[in-house]
């Protein structure tokens, strides 16, 4: 239960557990991701709800912050895209804590995956996630990362 601003909880999980689930995200997926997807136990919709005002009286009860958002599209949008990444980042850190290895993933078409899985257009995907238990042999080791002074500034 992290936190996001004003307790907006906008991101939204769609879990493709079936071969027939998955055939429907298959389209959208770019070539070198087709297999480890087919092949994953679960694939995460990571998405997020463009509505998602509609639940602050009851998340964040304490303030009117819906009427911030009513009327203004690109502070909702701006706002329930960050937060909703937010939560796809604490869902990998989950999901790693259980032990799943995981694989989010940009490598998609968002306009297909949107068209097939929300088209009435409220929520929309950021990404996608592979979980489950990767095959030691075929994974990749951990790539470098920066080191802090690369970065980060400190003022």
């Amino acid at each position: 239960m992290p936190p996001t601003s004003a307790n907006s909880s906008p991101g939204r999980f769609v879990f493709l557990t079936t071969p027939e689930a998955k055939e429907r995200l298959r389209p959208s997926l770019a070539a070198g991701n087709v297999e480890k997807t087919m092949t994953a136990p679960v694939t995460a919709i990571i998405a997020w709800d463009t509505q998602f005002y509609d639940e602050l009286p009851k998340l964040f009860p304490h303030r009117d912050m819906r009427g911030a958002f009513v009327g203004n599209a690109q502070l909702a949008e701006e706002t329930a895209f960050r937060n909703g990444t937010l939560q796809g980042a604490y869902f990998i850190l989950a999901a790693r804590a259980l032990g799943l290895d995981c694989g989010p993933m940009s490598g998609f078409d968002a306009a297909k995956v949107n068209a097939e899985f929300f088209p009435d257009g409220r929520w929309r995907a950021n990404f996608l996630c592979n979980l489950g238990y990767g095959d030691p042999a075929k994974m990749y080791p951990r790539n470098p990362r920066l080191e802090f002074k690369d970065a980060a500034i400190v003022l």
